[in-house]
């Protein structure tokens, strides 16, 4: 006999999720500071401005990615998608490290190159576009940073922004040393300075978010602690095929088999059991079977490498 408890089914959304009007102000303004930062980086025929703008263009589209996902997280479950829409929160945080790993390349290439050939560069010019984009992205980041915490996909977007606040930093610094001192290879060489820092600081979400695609249990779940407390269920016995995975960037699911000889101990019990799971454990959604014990059936599967 199994038991389920499906805490926020029914479109229910969880309060860690990001407000839709500060997606929509960081999209604006990032949009308006991609063409005028571009358009500026051709006249002051900077690499860094350049590909900061093309930078931007990927967090733009990265936001974008992350405020669909937020909106189809919330589609109640219907016809084949019984769990609603919540995994597309998973894969926009895929898309959106990808992105920025992309962006980073793109970066980097075109720096290595301006290294060997510096080109002429208009210090002033860089300087003051880049001092707007530090603004402009710090205010970005600034709208996300409670929701960071709490979820995945916002800590995609929250890191895009900052990431480009820094990369501004950086463009500003290159901009003032080119202005009092003319080494025009101080411009690109900044560039990957700054790569280098986003990839590292990308590298975690990239990783997180590829576990929880392929539905790793979430980093923030203890596994040993939650097997420990069905183990020590009153009546429980023996438990086996435990599951734990990430239904949302913000929402997990269990399912487990409770070997209880004396039989089915109510649904008190078991409302318990799920309330306990759900308060320490992070845990949501949970489906418990009970067993009476009296076969040797299980699920095997092979183990796996991890990530």
């Amino acid at each position: 006999m199994s038991h389920h408890h499906d805490h926020g089914c029914g479109g229910h959304h969880q309060h860690g999720d990001p407000n839709s009007r500060a997606f929509t102000v960081a999209i604006a303004l990032n949009t308006i500071f991609v063409v005028v930062e571009f358009a500026y980086g051709l006249i002051a025929n900077s690499t860094a401005l350049m590909a900061d703008a093309g930078h931007n263009l990927s967090d733009v589209l990265g936001l974008l990615l992350t405020l669909a996902a937020t909106m189809l997280s919330r589609r109640t479950p219907a016809g084949r998608f019984t769990y609603g829409l919540r995994s597309t929160s998973i894969l926009a945080a895929l898309a959106n490290a990808m992105l920025l790993m992309v962006a980073c390349g793109a970066i980097a290439w075109e720096a290595v190159h301006r290294v060997w050939q510096p080109h002429l560069v208009d210090g002033l010019t860089v300087t003051l576009v880049a001092s707007v984009g530090i603004v402009i992205n710090g205010l970005s980041a600034w709208l996300f940073v409670k929701a960071s915490q709490g979820d995945l996909n916002i800590r995609a977007a929250y890191l895009h922004m900052l990431a480009d606040a820094v990369v501004s930093l950086g463009v500003v610094i290159a901009g003032v040393a080119i202005m009092f001192t003319g080494w025009y290879w101080l411009d690109p060489l900044i560039s990957l300075v700054i790569v280098a820092v986003i990839v590292i600081g990308t590298w975690g979400l990239l990783r997180e978010s590829l576990q929880l695609a392929l539905n790793a249990i979430p980093a923030h779940i203890d596994v040993s602690a939650v097997e420990a407390y069905l183990r020590k269920c009153s009546g429980v016995t023996d438990i086996h095929d435990l599951h734990i995975w990430g239904m949302s960037t913000t929402e997990s699911a269990l399912t487990v088999h409770l070997v209880m000889p004396a039989g089915y101990p109510g649904d008190a019990y078991m409302d318990d059991v799920m309330h306990t799971l759900k308060a320490q454990h992070a845990i949501g959604h949970s489906t418990l079977q009970v067993e009476l014990g009296t076969t040797n059936h299980r699920c095997v599967l092979h183990p796996v490498i991890d990530l």
